[in-house]
């Protein structure tokens, strides 16, 4: 159960998940935003935003059909783990191919061969180290809660700092996007007012309170409780 309230540095913020439609690559971000958000924000609210929504707008789509799977990707995944803190991870082929893609065949090989060793002495997660955020960062390619992502990756959003300035000069909203699940939570970008440490901030969504079900609440606002200090 994620609590409505959290306590960080003494101070306690009321979390406001946001539902909205499913969102698609023919929606604007900007719009969302404003349809959704404008009428409840209040100055000094950090509004949290899935960094998926974001990739959607910016038509970071990558189709199952345009990635062809080869004979390296589908020896590597062998020695991969197929789910990760990311979801699936490249232990399934066309993750592996798209690695193969974006990186190169030397980078993959030599990411899967340090990864391979260093899990023999119970360290994981060098592979994505060497790979890339890029790589590890790749959503999609599996239905389970979502089937209208079956086929289609979704890749890390572009320029996420300039999106949220741009969500801020154009509406007033402080924003941050973020790469959140129930296992783990990273501050890809933020509107330039925010005056919070990317560390204090995801330990205000550490529990994840957008969910990752199918909630469609991928944009959070953040609001602590009796003052607005949190932004400049």
């Amino acid at each position: 159960m994620k609590r409505a309230e959290i306590t960080v540095k003494g101070r306690t913020y009321e979390r406001i998940p946001i539902k909205t439609h499913f969102v698609t690559e023919n929606d604007d971000c900007i719009e969302l935003l404003h349809k959704y958000v404008s009428g409840l924000y209040r100055p000094g609210d950090i509004v949290s935003i899935s960094e998926k929504i974001v990739s959607l707008c910016q038509h970071r789509i990558v189709r199952r059909e345009d990635v062809k799977v080869g004979r390296l990707a589908k020896f590597l995944s062998r020695f991969a783990d197929r789910d990760t803190s990311h979801g699936l991870g490249v232990g399934a082929p066309i993750k592996m191919q798209y690695a193969i893609d974006k990186k190169g065949a030397p980078r993959i090989i030599s990411a899967a061969i340090v990864g391979g060793l260093c899990k023999l002495f119970g360290v994981k997660g060098v592979f994505y180290m060497i790979a890339g955020r890029e790589v590890s960062g790749l959503d999609g390619f599996y239905g389970g809660v979502w089937d209208e992502y079956r086929d289609i990756g979704i890749e890390l959003p572009r320029r996420p700092d300039d999106v949220c300035d741009e969500i801020k000069r154009a509406l007033g909203i402080s924003c941050m996007i973020v790469d959140a699940n129930d296992l783990g939570q990273v501050i890809l970008g933020k509107s330039s007012d925010i005056a919070l440490s990317d560390r204090t901030l995801v330990r205000l969504i550490k529990d994840n309170p957008a969910g990752q079900g199918r909630e469609m609440t991928p944009i959070v606002i953040i609001r602590e409780k009796g003052t607005a200090a949190q932004v400049r």
